[in-house]
C-alpha cells in the first residue's frame, strides 16, 4: 500500500492530482465521466468580480503538440458563482478552488472577499498570469511590484489558502515567485500558458481573433519543467506544477523537479479521463519503484 496524500500549506490532498482552471469548467461538466472525489482537488474556471463575455470567436486553435486559446475569462461573475454554482459544488469531498482574476487590484480584492465567505471553498488560485485579457491578468504577474501589490491586498481580506498562478512570460519567474511568497502567498502554481500565435497561410490571417493567445499542451512541457525546477530552488512554499502533463510519467517528472502537486489541463480535451488515469499511474509508479509515499518524489531529481 502506498500513500498518495500530500499537503500544500494547510490544504490536505488525498493525492497530488488536480485539474487546471479554464480546462475543467466548474467540474460539474465532468461528472458523467468519473467521480470527481477521486481527485486531490480541482480548480474551477476563471472568476471575476463582474460578468465577462470573453473574446470574439475564433478563440481556440490546434497547433503542433498543443493548442492556443484566447477565451478571455468568460464567466458570469462572482456573485452568480456564489448564488448558482457554489451550492452544486458543496457536495464534493475534495478540494474545490476558485481561480480569481481582475482588471484592477480592487476587483481582485472584492472577488476574493465574496469567495472568502464560502465555507466549502478552502482556497483560491490568484490568476496574475492570464495572457488573454487586455487589462489586468498577466499585467500583474510580469513585475515584482505589481505582483506584490495584488497579492498583498488580497492577503489582507482572504484568510484561507492563497495560491498564486505565475506567468511564464517573464524574464525571471523565480523573482516573481519570491515576491509573492514574501507578501503572503501560501503556494504558487506554474506555469500558465505561453504567449503565442498561429497563422493560416492560405488566408494570410491569424487563427485567433485576438491574433495572439495562450499556448498549452505537450509543446510547453520542457519550459514548464525548467521553470518549476528553478522556482523550487528559490522559494520555501509549495509548488503546484502544470504545463503539458498528459500522463503519469509527466506528472512524476514535475514532482521530481520540485512540485508537491500537479494540475492537468489540455490532456482533458484529448481524454476526459486523463486526470484519474494519472492518479492511477502515479500509484503504479510508486509500487513499481517501491516508494512508500508520493511526497518522497518531491524535489528528488538526481543531478
Amino acid at each position: 500500500m502506498v500513500d498518495l496524500g500530500v499537503k500544500i500549506g494547510n490544504l490536505d490532498l488525498k493525492n497530488p492530482v488536480m485539474t487546471a482552471s479554464g480546462t475543467f469548467g466548474y467540474g460539474l461538466e465532468f461528472e458523467d465521466f468519473f467521480d470527481l472525489n477521486r481527485l486531490g482537488g480541482f480548480v474551477v474556471k476563471g472568476t471575476t468580480l463582474h460578468a465577462r463575455q470573453g473574446n470574439p470567436y475564433p478563440r481556440s486553435a490546434e497547433t503542433p503538440s498543443g493548442m492556443l486559446n484566447a477565451v478571455g475569462l468568460q464567466n458570469r461573475g462572482v456573485k452568480y458563482f456564489a448564488e448558482n454554482i457554489y451550492p452544486k459544488l458543496e457536495k464534493f469531498q475534495t478540494n474545490v478552488l476558485v481561480n480569481v482574476s481582475g482588471s484592477t487590484v480592487e476587483e481582485y480584492v472584492e472577488c476574493a472577499e465574496v469567495i472568502n465567505e464560502l465555507e466549502h471553498i478552502p482556497g483560491i488560485e490568484l490568476n496574475i498570469s492570464c495572457p488573454n485579457v487586455k487589462e489586468g491578468g498577466m499585467t500583474f504577474g510580469t513585475s515584482c511590484p505589481s505582483a506584490e501589490a495584488v497579492v498583498r491586498a488580497v492577503r489582507k481580506v482572504y484568510d484561507k489558502h492563497l495560491m498564486v498562478k505565475l506567468s511564464p512570460n517573464v524574464t525571471s519567474i523565480e523573482e516573481i515567485a519570491r515576491a509573492v511568497e514574501n507578501v503572503g502567498a501560501d503556494s504558487v502554481s506554474l506555469i500558465n500558458t505561453l504567449l503565442a500565435m498561429a497563422i493560416d497561410a492560405e488566408s494570410r490571417k491569424p487563427l485567433l481573433s485576438t491574433i495572439t493567445g495562450g499556448l498549452s499542451g505537450p509543446a510547453v512541457k520542457p519550459v514548464a519543467l525548467r521553470m518549476v525546477w528553478q522556482v523550487a530552488q528559490a522559494v520555501k512554499i509549495p509548488i503546484v506544477g502544470m504545463g503539458g502533463i498528459m500522463n503519469a510519467a509527466d506528472a512524476v517528472e514535475f514532482m521530481l523537479a520540485g512540485a508537491s502537486a500537479i494540475q492537468v489541463g489540455t490532456a482533458g480535451f484529448v481524454d476526459p479521463l486523463a486526470p484519474v488515469k494519472i492518479v492511477e499511474g502515479i500509484e503504479d509508479y510508486l509500487k513499481r519503484h517501491k516508494i512508500e509515499s508520493v511526497t518522497d518524489l518531491v524535489g528528488s531529481l538526481q543531478v
